[in-house]
């Protein structure tokens, strides 16, 4: 886990997205056990109601499940949830505003389409 105090991103969202992303990677498996709020909260130096805060929203989403007396644990599905939920803010992120820009700029969805393979084989 990364977390940026410098970031103008609140510090439980960074917490909340560096567990999706650990989720999505599968470096945190469903049923898997996460990391409790004091060991967060003693590692990074922050609040442990800041890191409580980030875990209840995955909670809320889904996301995560509390086993009483025991932590907290990552509900099963929960991957697909979050890629799916991913793929929509990609859509809406990246492939809106490429599509727009490149309709300003009179590139064609063909051309744009041979950008991206270009820019895929130049990654190797």
């Amino acid at each position: 886990m990364h977390l940026d105090f410098g970031s103008d991103l609140p510090i439980y969202q960074q917490i909340t997205r560096s567990i999706e992303d650990d989720i999505v990677l599968g470096v945190l498996p469903e049923e898997g056990q996460i990391p409790s709020t004091t060991e967060i909260s003693v590692g990074y130096k922050v609040n442990p109601a800041t890191v409580a805060k980030g875990y209840n929203l995955l909670v809320e989403q889904g996301i995560l499940y509390k086993r009483r007396g025991v932590g907290m644990f990552v509900k099963e599905g929960a991957r697909e949830i979050l890629l799916a939920k991913r793929r929509e803010d990609f859509y809406g992120t990246y492939v809106s505003a490429l599509l727009k820009e490149a309709e300003k700029l009179q590139i064609s969805v063909d051309d744009v389409i041979a950008l991206l393979q270009r820019a895929k084989a130049d990654r190797g």
